[in-house]
């Protein structure tokens, strides 16, 4: 009866630990696993290498499904209008010369994606800019900032995500989200953050013209 009692103790320990609401130091840590993961992707697509070396492995379980939904919605949102996400720093003005002026560019970026709110064509978009970002550096041959930049895009979550995600219960939340087959991506919920996203890029380019 012992053995019972203390197998079934285990058992609801790892039910609670399940399903817990995830603090936001793990939140952080999952958003820049699945910046690395998304960069990584971005960066083989361009025929990039990129060492990473917090990425010893991929994510595997649920971390691992969370991981191929962003990308796929990503890829949507690329297919709707492939000149958006590519030659963002071109787009934004942006020198790659400085590790600070990257992530200002990259924060700022962000900060406008999300002034009216919080959804997950948004989170999506964010990661598509961190990875058009990444891929702009390491073809200028500034690696090391990619790193910053997966920082970055991980304090931005803590600060600003941390929150929204906690009370629907982390990452996983993006796994109800349909990943449309249809070629007619034109009424598609991404869309909205895409057409969007035009204004944010030349916001943040008047925003980061220096002063003369």
């Amino acid at each position: 009866m012992e053995v019972l009692r203390r197998s079934s103790v285990f058992a609801a320990e790892i039910m609670d630990a399940f399903d817990r609401s995830p603090t936001d130091k793990e939140l952080v840590a999952q958003a820049k696993a699945l910046g690395r993961e998304f960069v990584h992707a971005r960066l083989l697509r361009a025929g990039l290498a990129w060492s990473a070396p917090e990425r010893a492995a991929p994510p595997g379980g649920r971390l691992a499904e969370v991981c191929a939904v962003l990308l796929r919605l990503g890829d949507e949102l690329e297919m709707i209008r492939p000149s958006v996400y590519r030659n963002v720093a071109r787009q934004l003005n942006l020198s790659l010369q400085s590790e600070s002026m990257v992530t200002d560019a990259f924060l700022a970026v962000a900060t406008q994606i999300f002034s009216a709110g919080i959804t997950w064509g948004k989170v999506v978009s964010l990661y598509a800019v961190a990875a058009g970002l990444a891929v702009d550096c390491v073809r200028q041959a500034q690696p090391a900032m990619v790193h910053a930049l997966v920082d970055c895009l991980g304090e931005f979550v803590r600060k600003t995500l941390a929150v929204w995600l906690r009370r629907r219960g982390g990452w996983t939340d993006v796994l109800k989200c349909v990943v449309s087959t249809d070629p007619g991506l034109r009424s598609h919920w991404l869309v909205v953050t895409l057409c969007s996203f035009g204004r944010f890029l030349k916001t943040v380019f008047f925003m980061l013209l220096p002063e003369r």
